[in-house]
């Protein structure tokens, strides 16, 4: 097994809100905090912890506006996100052939 595989992994994306919020992001383009959390059924103080580090990290452009009179936030991709995200998912399904490959035979 070639050990590198799992220690190249994006750490930032090992958790289960964050690889949400990139999924959404990724398939969606823009969406707002509402929508997010909606989507992925988190609180609002979980929801903005993770935007945070996304945000933090550069993987994340935030937009703040007014609707009429509400506010309204919008989270998009940076393009470094958007590499970084593909490269994570493109580990992952290296680490699933890998797995498929060494699959030890089933059955009588």
């Amino acid at each position: 097994m070639d050990e590198q595989i799992l220690k190249g992994l994006n750490d930032l994306f090992q958790a289960k809100a964050r690889l949400g919020i990139m999924t959404v992001l990724t398939t969606m383009g823009e969406v707002d905090f509402s929508a997010l959390k909606s989507f992925l059924g988190l609180t609002d103080g979980n929801l903005s912890a993770h935007l945070r580090v996304l945000e933090k990290a550069g993987y994340l452009e935030v937009e703040k506006k007014f609707a009429g009179r509400k506010p309204k936030t919008l989270y998009r991709l940076t393009p470094s996100g958007r590499e970084a995200f593909g490269a994570y998912l493109r580990q992952l399904e290296a680490i699933i052939r890998l797995v498929e490959a060494e699959k030890p035979p089933t059955g009588p």
